[in-house]
C-alpha cells in the first residue's frame, strides 16, 4: 500500500480529533484577538466580543446551533455598539457561517443564510461604507459585496455537509450491507447443517437398519445354513462400506484443510437399485414405475429418493417380519408421486417411536422443500404408507438415460 502524504494523515488525523481541531482553531483566534486589542490600547469591552466571538467556535462542529447563536447574538450587538470592527470578526463570522451550512439541520442553515445575509449589509454599510464624501450607491455596493462575500461562505458551507452526509450515507449503507452479508452466510450456513444433519441421518438409519437385519438373520442361518450366513455377511460388508463412502463424501464439506471427496447425488433412477438392496436386506419389495419417465432436476431428484430409503428403512425397522412392501412411482405432466405401502405392524410401531424422531418430519420437510406435500400415517386394515407428491422441472440438460426403474 503506498504511503499517504502528509496532507492525506492531516485530513484522516483531524475527522477523528473534531474537538481538539475546533478548540485549537478557537484559541489560536482568541490568542490573536486579544493581542491586536491590548496592542492597540482596547477596552475591556472590546477585549469581551473577541472571547464572544472566537470562544464558541471550539463548538462549530459539535454543537453548530448552540455556537452559531452565540455567534450571531455576539455579532450584531458588536455591529450595534462598536464604531470600529473587531479585528476577529472578518475570521469568526464567516467560520460561524461555514459551520452552520455544513453542520447545522436545513431549517437551521437556511435560517442562518438570512441572518448573515442582513448582518453582512448592515456591516458593509456601517465599517466598509462609512467614509466622508459617501454615495447611496457606495453604501449599496458596500452592503451588496459583503452580502455575496457571506453567501458565498454559506454556499461552500452547504456543499461540505451535502458531501459529509452523503459519505456518512454511503458508510452506513455498507455498513448495512456487511451486516446483511454476514446474517446471509449465517442463514446459508444453518441451512447447509440442516441439510447435512437430514442426510446423515438418511444414511446412518438406512444402513444400519440394513446392517442389523442382516446380522440378525445371519447369526440364526450360522448353524444351519452356513451359505446364507456367509451371504450376509457380505450384505452387511458392501452395505457398510457403501454408508461410509456417502459419509465421507458429505462430511468433505465440512472441512478446508483436506481434498473433497464427492460421489455422484442419487436420484430417482437410483431407486431401483435401492429396492433391490433392500430386497438382498431380507425385505420383500416391489417396485413399480407407470407413466412416462424422464429425467428431473438433482434437488428433487434426490427427495424422491431419500423419501423411498426413509420409508423403506421404517419397514425394515417397524413392519415385523414377513411384511411385504410396495414401492410406486407414478409420472405426470407436472409431478411425481411415490407412494410406500406396506401390510405390517408399522403403523402401531412408528407412533411409539415418532417423539424426537426424524424420519417422517424429514419425509414432509423434503416433499415442502420443493414446494409438493407429503402424506404419512396408517392403512386402513393395517400397515402404513407414505405418499408424496413433488412437482417435476425438467433439468437443462436432458438426461439420455432412462429409469431403470420397472415393473418386478
Amino acid at each position: 500500500m503506498a504511503s499517504r502524504t502528509p496532507f492525506e494523515r492531516w485530513h484522516r488525523w483531524s475527522r477523528t480529533h473534531v474537538p481538539a481541531v475546533d478548540a485549537v482553531w478557537a484559541g489560536l483566534l482568541t490568542a490573536f484577538g486579544l493581542a491586536v486589542t491590548v496592542g492597540s490600547g482596547g477596552s475591556g469591552v472590546d477585549a469581551g466580543f473577541v472571547l464572544g466571538l472566537c470562544v464558541p467556535l471550539a463548538w462549530r462542529r459539535t454543537r453548530p446551533v448552540v455556537a452559531g447563536a452565540v455567534v450571531a447574538a455576539v455579532a450584531f450587538v458588536h455591529l450595534a455598539v462598536l464604531p470600529e470592527m473587531s479585528p476577529v470578526a472578518p475570521f469568526a463570522v464567516p467560520t460561524a457561517i461555514y459551520a452552520l451550512a455544513a453542520y447545522a439541520p436545513r431549517r437551521v442553515a437556511v435560517g442562518a443564510l438570512a441572518l448573515a445575509m442582513i448582518g453582512g449589509a448592515l456591516a458593509g454599510v456601517r465599517y466598509f461604507g462609512d467614509y466622508e464624501g459617501r454615495t447611496r450607491t457606495d453604501m449599496v455596493v458596500s452592503a451588496t459585496t459583503v452580502g455575496l462575500f457571506v453567501a458565498g461562505v454559506w454556499a461552500f458551507g452547504r456543499m461540505r455537509g451535502l458531501r459529509v452526509r452523503e459519505v456518512e450515507a454511503l458508510t452506513e449503507r455498507n455498513r448495512l450491507l456487511e451486516v446483511e452479508r454476514v446474517k446471509e452466510a449465517e442463514l446459508a450456513a444453518t441451512q447447509e447443517r440442516t441439510r447435512i444433519a437430514r442426510e446423515m441421518h438418511d444414511i446412518v438409519a438406512h444402513s444400519l437398519t440394513a446392517i442389523i437385519a442382516q446380522a440378525d438373520g445371519g447369526r440364526y442361518a450360522a448353524t444351519s445354513d452356513p451359505s446364507a450366513a456367509v451371504g450376509a455377511l457380505s450384505t452387511i460388508s458392501d452395505t457398510g462400506r457403501r454408508a461410509l463412502t456417502d459419509m465421507r463424501s458429505l462430511l468433505s464439506v465440512l472441512r478446508d484443510d483436506d481434498r473433497r471427496e464427492f460421489t455422484t447425488t442419487p436420484g430417482v433412477r437410483e431407486i431401483g437399485v435401492l429396492v433391490d438392496r433392500m430386497r438382498a436386506s431380507g425385505l420383500d419389495v416391489t417396485y413399480t414405475v407407470t407413466g412416462d419417465p424422464r429425467g428431473i432436476t438433482a434437488g428433487p431428484g434426490l427427495s424422491v429418493y431419500r423419501i423411498v430409503q426413509e420409508s423403506l428403512t421404517n419397514v425394515l425397522k417397524h413392519a415385523g417380519p414377513r411384511a411385504l412392501a410396495a414401492v410406486t412411482l407414478t409420472w405426470r405432466p407436472d409431478t411425481v408421486t411415490v407412494e410406500v405401502v406396506d401390510d405390517g405392524r408399522g403403523a402401531a410401531a412408528l407412533v411409539e417411536s415418532r417423539p424426537g424422531g426424524q424420519g417422517l418430519t424429514g419425509i414432509e420437510e423434503r416433499a415442502r422443500l420443493h414446494g409438493g406435500r407429503a402424506l404419512t400415517g396408517p392403512r386402513p386394515g393395517g400397515g402404513f404408507r407414505v405418499r408424496a407428491e413433488i412437482p417435476v422441472e425438467a433439468p437443462r440438460s436432458p438426461s439420455k438415460h432412462r429409469d431403470p426403474g420397472q415393473a418386478t
